[in-house]
């Protein structure tokens, strides 16, 4: 593999993986589409919209041209939010070099086909072998990771060997990554982990307390691995990093833009004026709306996904979802499947 490496696109979380890579000793390409941003970067080093007071490494050269970012890379990853992933995969295909090695570290799905990322990817680049393709996912906050602070994280792919290789091109000292052939399972926790996050940033703008983030936590994780596991995903991955592990981080630091949307709210201020005021993606909303159809699809019982569309979307009041949530009908925390050969742990 060449020293060169693409990151599409310079927000938080794309400029904290150029980090990494730099500090790998990796030529990284940082694409980004606002040209004062791709100046500032260059020149200065730094990015103070999204990482302000952070001096970036001179091997991170920003460009807000696609082709110049992909055409020479063997490896590319992508951090481009949920929604515009099509268009760039589309935008990026005829530059790509054979067998490039495709990474993705975005946390949603796609709205309308319901789509993970992964299936996105294999529909727009079809030259790309979809057993190559390698989600990066777990409990990893960029402001935290530009700081080398000690953080872990999981990259999954159907063949171990392109797993392994975005294992070899990231893990450091401060930053260590592990294999999972887990893909749906990595990426269906690292989306609906957002979901709980919002409603974790709800209860605490409520006042609510420990116990009842707890609950959330927990019944949340049931949620998340009964949705991930009626779409093939191992119920095991959700103990994992990509599961309570990013659960923990997002639910628990105000660094969680979607615990922040969730506070805000509680506080009654309108969604649209929320994610205004973010100025950043808050990806749990969409997922909220994506989870509630799928759990539709699939059949799958999500009360607090339930609760918090209703919140979102049907102006109910958190006050009145959490009282609804409360009363529901009485049921076993484990309970035994009828043939008594197995126990469903996630009712």
């Amino acid at each position: 593999m060449s020293n060169k490496v693409s990151v599409l696109v310079a927000g938080s979380w794309g400029t904290a993986l150029a980090s990494v890579l730099a500090d790998n000793g990796k030529e990284v390409l940082l694409w980004s589409r606002n040209e004062d941003q791709v100046k500032e970067i260059n020149e200065s080093h730094i990015n103070s919209r999204f990482l302000p007071d952070i001096e970036l490494s001179p091997l991170i050269v920003a460009t807000n041209s696609l082709q110049e970012a992909v055409e020479e890379t063997d490896a590319i990853i992508l951090v481009v939010p949920s929604s515009g992933m099509r268009e760039v995969a589309s935008y990026i295909r005829p530059f790509l070099k054979k067998n490039v090695l495709l990474i993705h570290a975005t946390k949603g799905f796609e709205t309308g086909s319901l789509k993970r990322m992964t299936e996105v990817l294999s529909d727009e680049l079809p030259e790309v072998d979809p057993k190559r393709l390698v989600v990066l996912s777990g409990p990893s906050h960029a402001e935290e990771v530009i700081r080398k602070c000690p953080t872990t994280v999981v990259v999954a792919a159907q063949e171990l060997d392109a797993a392994e290789a975005a294992q070899d091109l990231l893990i450091n000292s401060y930053f260590r990554v592990y294999t999972n052939p887990d893909v749906a399972g990595v990426e269906v926790g690292g989306a609906l982990k957002n979901i709980i996050a919002l409603g974790a940033g709800l209860t605490d703008g409520l006042g609510f307390g420990d116990n009842a983030k707890a609950a959330l936590l927990t019944r949340g994780l049931a949620e998340i691995a009964r949705l991930g596991a009626a779409m093939g995903a191992n119920p095991l991955t959700f103990a994992g990093l990509a599961g309570i592990g990013d659960l923990i981080v997002t639910c628990t630091s105000q660094h969680s833009r979607n615990w922040r949307a969730g506070n805000k709210l509680a506080k009654g201020i309108p969604l649209d004026a929320v994610l205004k005021e973010m100025g950043m993606v808050v990806e749990g909303v969409k997922t909220t709306k994506a989870a509630y159809e799928l759990s539709r699809t699939y059949d799958v019982v999500m009360p607090i996904t339930d609760e918090l569309h209703n919140v979102l979307f049907e102006g109910k009041s958190p006050q009145l979802a959490a009282q609804d949530l409360m009363g529901r009908v009485r049921t076993h925390e484990i309970e035994e499947i009828a043939n008594g050969s197995a126990t469903n742990w996630l009712a």
